[in-house]
């Protein structure tokens, strides 16, 4: 999926997240969206999948060569981020099939075989709300890393991960990125080394409104 943003600019009462922004996100082409805590770098990729609307500029978006409607973009799109809540009452394996619904997975993959890329078989019938904070991000990355979606939306990605889940994390991203539309939105920089173009989000002009 391509994205393009023009003049695209979003503002809180006063206060700009950012502004004045261009740029184009190509098909296999992944993007680090960079910049301090609460630089608004969650608020850009919640603009740019169509979760927030603009306050200033157009998003434009084109899919299998043809141009898609912002409301068709949620089926298009896998997206992980430590503040996306999971259903906590629903074992691994019924969250696997209840998510699988209405993103399904890669062709071919099943949700056994996605329990066991995720090293979690032991807790198949395990309920996701006696999971560490590891594994549940874990599990989250691996419902968005393996979705047959164009577009992949990463959010601060080793949240909550121990050494031996970024390195998890890092395999399966590189694994998973070939012909898709990639944002990571991060300021640890192993975290988008595979990353080939970069966006620093304080360059858009974050001031307040006159």
């Amino acid at each position: 999926m391509q994205i393009t943003a023009t003049g695209l600019g979003k503002r809180f009462a006063r206060e700009w997240i950012f502004r004045d922004l261009t740029h184009t996100f190509r098909p296999g082409t992944a993007t680090a969206i960079l910049g301090p805590n609460g630089a608004g770098k969650s608020t850009l990729l919640n603009t740019l999948s169509g979760q927030l609307l603009p306050t200033t500029g157009t998003l434009s978006y084109e899919h299998a060569g043809r141009a898609t409607a912002v409301e068709d973009v949620p089926p298009l799109l896998a997206y992980a981020a430590p503040y996306l809540e999971l259903i906590e009452e629903l074992t691994l394996t019924e969250q696997i099939q209840f998510h699988t619904r209405f993103k399904p997975l890669r062709p071919g993959l099943t949700a056994a075989q996605l329990i066991s890329i995720m090293y979690l078989e032991k807790s198949r019938h395990k309920l996701v709300r006696d999971f560490s904070s590891g594994m549940k991000q874990r599990l989250k990355l691996a419902l968005a890393l393996y979705a047959d979606t164009p577009l992949l939306l990463l959010d601060e990605p080793t949240t909550n991960l121990d050494r031996t889940g970024v390195e998890w994390y890092l395999e399966h991203a590189r694994a998973t990125l070939k012909g898709r539309t990639v944002l990571v939105s991060s300021n640890v920089p192993e975290e988008y080394d595979f990353c080939q173009e970069q966006l620093l989000i304080t360059d858009f002009g974050a001031k307040a409104a006159r």
